[in-house]
């Protein structure tokens, strides 16, 4: 799952997002309005965390020119605010729900989840292909039964290949995906997370899960 942070108070962006990490949610933080609605127009998420006092554009603006532009991620929006007038504007704007600050960690979550069962496209928590389960719920992934010890960003590669098994995908394509929108480094970092992916498939029985499509990059066969 990939989540847009838009916040710029720097401390609270770092918090937020070390939150949703630690659920293994792959996060890209925009830090002024401008820049957050560019994120947003041109990137999928499944979900966006808006904060409404921005430099450049404020979380309503963005909503509303991304509402415009037929953008429909679910929206969160942060405020300081407790007005009911402001609520409701941002509601009016197109956001989907509203989370004052400051806030626990798991109202946060739990509004987040809320948000993802809410889309338009809704994602079961657990993902199947072949004997691969992979849990977004628990956080665990399966392989014929047993449990698969892996790391944050492996666990968010399996989960985006096993929701879209039998796929093939680009290495560049893996990392907008999976990996965060800054990130900085070569998509070998692909290749090395695959491999990390297979051996430990293969020691829970699974072979061949994760094809090399020659030309194009992987994909997942259920």
């Amino acid at each position: 799952m990939r989540i847009l942070l838009i916040e710029d108070n720097l401390p609270i962006a770092n918090a937020v997002r070390a939150m949703l990490e630690a659920r293994k949610f792959a996060v890209d933080v925009a830090t002024d309005g401008v820049a957050g609605l560019d994120y947003l127009m041109r990137e999928t998420y499944d979900a966006a965390v808006v904060d409404v006092v921005l430099p450049g554009k404020t979380g309503f603006e963005i909503v509303r020119e991304a509402r415009a532009e037929a953008i429909h991620t679910p929206v969160l929006m942060l405020t300081a605010r407790d007005a009911v007038e402001d609520r409701v504007r941002g509601l009016d704007a197109g956001a989907d729900d509203y989370l004052i600050k400051p806030f626990v960690e798991e109202e946060l979550i739990a509004r987040v989840n809320a948000l993802l069962r809410r889309g338009d496209k809704p994602v079961s928590s657990v993902a199947t292909a072949g004997k691969l389960t992979v849990d977004t719920g628990s956080r665990e992934a399966r392989y014929d039964g047993l449990s698969l010890d892996l790391g944050t960003t492996e666990f968010r590669l399996l989960e985006f290949l096993a929701r879209n098994a039998n796929i093939a995908f680009s290495r560049s394509q893996l990392l907008a995906r999976v990996w965060d929108y800054d990130f900085d480094g070569s998509s070998n970092i692909v290749d090395v997370y695959v491999s990390q992916l297979r051996r430990k498939l293969r020691v829970a029985g699974g072979r061949d899960v994760i094809e090399t499509v020659w030309g194009v990059g992987y994909k997942l066969t259920a």
